[in-house]
């Protein structure tokens, strides 16, 4: 038992090493600034700059985690607080079986309904003609597939917070919506927070689904009705071929690289805010 749990504790640290050991060769020629915050992708003259794909990942992860959090933070408010038990029973295979969609399902959905939407119905209301494959599409698709995620930890959360709270709010005289507004909400502050981060990692390492309604094209994204190419992207659709470049495949593990960075300080700061909330519940 003792060796499968240092397993699992040093996998994460095996995958970071063989990503760093393997990016290593791009480090010869570039330093990790020059990579990182660089524009120019152009690998046959040796140019991997980092910035336009960090960028769109960006775009695409805040856009994603703007439209699902509001939306889950008031379902998780409603199913607790207002509806009546038998809705929560019902919810939980919803939002289990949204959760165990394949991500394919999620790009097919998107090319069919969301982007036509974007295209024809969206983009014509702020006078932009787009082809529909961009960073909205993408972010929308995405903030679909990680609501589950973020919703049930924030009905945890609420169902956590203790009822003489609210109980106490209310002999106060405060309404129902003042109590939760005032009360159960500030007091469910960390666990919205964690439930967000977990979101966000969960979409920023998105890659079928996103891959496939985005756009793909290598340039900065200035706007949302732009199209973008995030990090997930670059590796699924370059990973394979083009290898004969010089220093190509040192490039795609150092984009892997910086997905398992940027993931994994995303987890680790979730997991502390999750902790220190469930010690302060108790």
């Amino acid at each position: 038992m003792v060796f499968c749990l240092a397993l699992v504790v040093v996998l994460p640290f095996i995958i970071g090493v063989g990503l760093y050991i393997k990016s290593t060769l791009l480090f010869e020629s570039c330093s990790v600034p020059e990579l990182l915050f660089s524009g120019k992708w152009m690998p046959r003259e040796g140019n991997f700059g980092f910035l336009t794909f960090i960028v769109s990942s960006l775009w695409v992860t805040v856009l994603a985690v703007l439209i699902s959090a509001p939306v889950c933070l008031l379902t998780a408010i409603f199913l607790t607080q207002y509806a009546k038990r038998y809705y929560l029973t019902v919810m939980h295979p919803v939002v289990d079986i949204l959760a165990g969609i394949p991500s394919v399902i999620y790009g097919v959905w998107g090319i069919l309904v969301i982007v036509p939407f974007i295209s024809n119905d969206v983009a014509p209301l702020f006078g932009v003609q787009t082809s529909g494959y961009n960073i909205l599409s993408g972010a929308v698709v995405l903030s679909v597939m990680i609501i589950p995620f973020i919703l049930n930890i924030l009905i945890e959360v609420f169902r956590s917070i203790p009822i003489e709270l609210t109980e106490a709010s209310l002999a106060l005289g405060a309404s129902k919506w003042v109590t939760i507004k005032r009360v159960l909400v500030k007091k469910a502050i960390p666990g919205i927070l964690s439930a967000t981060g977990l979101g966000v990692s969960r979409a920023f390492g998105e890659t079928i689904a996103v891959l496939m309604v985005v756009g793909n094209v290598v340039n900065i994204p200035k706007g949302i009705f732009d199209a973008g190419y995030p990090l997930p992207a670059l590796i699924a659709n370059n990973y394979g071929e083009l290898l004969s470049i010089p220093k190509y495949d040192a490039a795609l593990m150092f984009a892997a690289l910086i997905l398992f960075a940027v993931v994994l300080i995303f987890n680790l700061l979730s997991r502390i805010t999750i902790a220190r909330f469930e010690k302060s519940t108790l």
